[in-house]
Order: structure tokens, then C-alpha cells, then sequence
């Protein structure tokens, strides 16, 4: 991977794209007058990062990826309106509350937990790859094109550049109150335009059984797992599903930790 500027940049991109490329340990290439594929095929790279502007974006053979509030911004709205969002009902997440999001991805998830526990609350979002870590990042940290609440709301999350599993292991018992798992589904939903770009550098590898047992150890009250809604790996996993969403392509599965302790009790 390489990173450059927009054909049409100003110093402020063609800084963002040197001090990018100093922190994820890449390479820095000049743009001129080159076509990206051009760039590709003389410095052998399969992916590029490119400055533009205020932005960060990955061009893959997927498509182009970048930060954008995506969906977070309607399921807000629809909060807001007191319609409810499937996630937060499953999590059982109100303002206040820790979340430990382990699957950060283009961040959507992390900006609707994040709105919900609110200024007293805390949402740290993890990604394993670092540049995504990094473009939604830097996204979260500058997006202006949006309203007041929602822009406070990504503002807040604090992402990390972490393997989930080795960040679960080093947390302490009860130190999170909901524990949240988006990994990438066992059978993907190409249709899915808005998440194609993200297959190239996701980590494609399965939740395993030692995951969830520390984010049972970690969550206080309950661990949730997305998945495609007929996937196995509920059942797998050790997931209940949640009602709802009758018409969906997904599901959530929950870990109610306070169920569990009291049937033990």
C-alpha cells in the first residue's frame, strides 16, 4: 500500500497524506500528473490511500472506502422520533452505560451507541486493521456536514487499534456494561454496496468460543453478536436471538449475563 494526493490537492492534503503515511509506516509517493492505477502498476501496490482535502479514502478493487455516518445518521433520527434501533433494544443500552464496541468497521454502530449513553456514558470502538482505524478516525475527528448532537456523538468514541481478543484479555472483570460483536458474516450479503469497499482489509477471520468467554468475563450485563439472520453461529456461539426484525437480512444475538448468573444462582 502507498499513499498520495488527489490530482487536484493543496499543501493541507498533501500534508495529511506525508503525516498518514509516517504513522501507519508507509510509503509517501509525489502524485503529479500519474493515474492511480498508474501508481499501482509502478510501485506494486495493490492498495492506495489517498489525501483529499479533509478526507481519507482507500481505493481497493472493491470500490472506493471511506468515513461517512452511513446509516447512524437515520437510525438518530429515528431514535430521536422514538422508533427504536434494533442494536440498542438487544444491547438494552441507555445513556450512561460503557460499551465496548470490538468491531469498529466504518463506525456506524460505534456513532448510535456512542448518541445513546450520551455525554455520561463512554464507547471505545476497536479496529485491527490500521488504516481503517485511521480513516475512521481521522472521519469522526473532522466530519462537518452534519447536525450538532450526531457530530458531538462521533466525536466521543475513542478508537483503539487493537486485536479484540488481545484487548478482551487485558480488561478487567465487569469493566464494560454491554460488549458488542459485528464481525464479518460467515456468508456475506454482496448486494451490500456501502460495505463491499471494507471486504479488501476487514479481518475475515470467525468470533471463536475464547472471544466470547472474555467478553462474558469483561460485560456486566450483556454481550451481542450481528450476524446474517439465518447464520450458525448463534448456535455456535452461545447466542440467544433477539425478536425483531421481521424483514431483515440480519440479526442480533444476545448474552443477557444477568440471566445467566441468576439461572446458575
Amino acid at each position: 500500500m502507498i499513499v498520495t494526493t488527489g490530482r487536484k490537492f493543496n499543501s493541507d492534503a498533501e500534508f495529511l497524506a506525508k503525516t498518514t503515511a509516517e504513522k501507519l509506516n508507509l510509503k509517501f509517493i509525489p502524485r503529479e500528473n500519474f493515474s492511480t492505477d498508474a501508481l499501482k502498476k509502478i510501485y506494486g501496490a495493490e492498495n492506495i490511500l489517498v489525501a483529499k482535502k479533509n478526507s481519507l479514502r482507500l481505493l481497493t478493487e472493491e470500490g472506493e472506502l471511506f468515513f461517512h455516518p452511513n446509516t447512524a445518521h437515520l437510525r438518530i433520527k429515528n431514535l430521536r422520533n422514538g422508533e427504536g434501533d434494533r442494536l440498542i433494544t438487544a444491547g438494552k443500552i441507555s445513556a450512561g452505560m460503557k460499551i465496548l464496541d470490538c468491531t469498529l468497521g466504518l463506525g456506524s454502530d460505534a456513532i448510535v451507541e456512542s448518541f445513546v449513553v450520551g455525554e455520561l456514558g463512554k464507547v471505545i470502538a476497536l479496529e485491527k486493521n490500521p488504516v481503517l482505524a485511521e480513516i475512521v478516525r481521522h472521519g469522526m475527528k473532522n466530519f462537518s456536514a452534519d447536525n450538532e448532537k450526531i457530530l458531538n456523538a462521533m466525536r466521543r468514541v475513542e478508537i483503539i487499534t487493537a486485536d479484540y481478543l488481545d484487548f478482551l484479555k487485558s480488561s478487567a472483570e465487569n469493566s464494560f456494561d454491554v460488549v458488542y460483536f459485528d464481525p464479518m458474516f460467515r456468508h456475506p450479503i454482496k448486494k451490500s454496496s456501502g460495505i463491499n469497499p471494507i471486504r479488501p482489509v476487514a479481518d475475515k477471520n470467525p468470533l471463536t468460543l475464547e472471544a466470547v468467554k472474555e467478553a462474558c468475563r469483561v460485560a456486566k450485563f450483556r454481550v451481542i453478536l450481528k450476524e446474517h439472520a439465518k447464520s450458525g453461529e448463534f448456535n455456535r456461539l452461545g447466542f440467544k436471538l433477539a425478536a425483531g426484525g421481521r424483514y431483515s437480512s440480519i440479526s442480533f444475538g444476545v448474552i443477557d449475563l444477568v440471566e445467566e448468573n441468576n439461572r446458575r444462582a
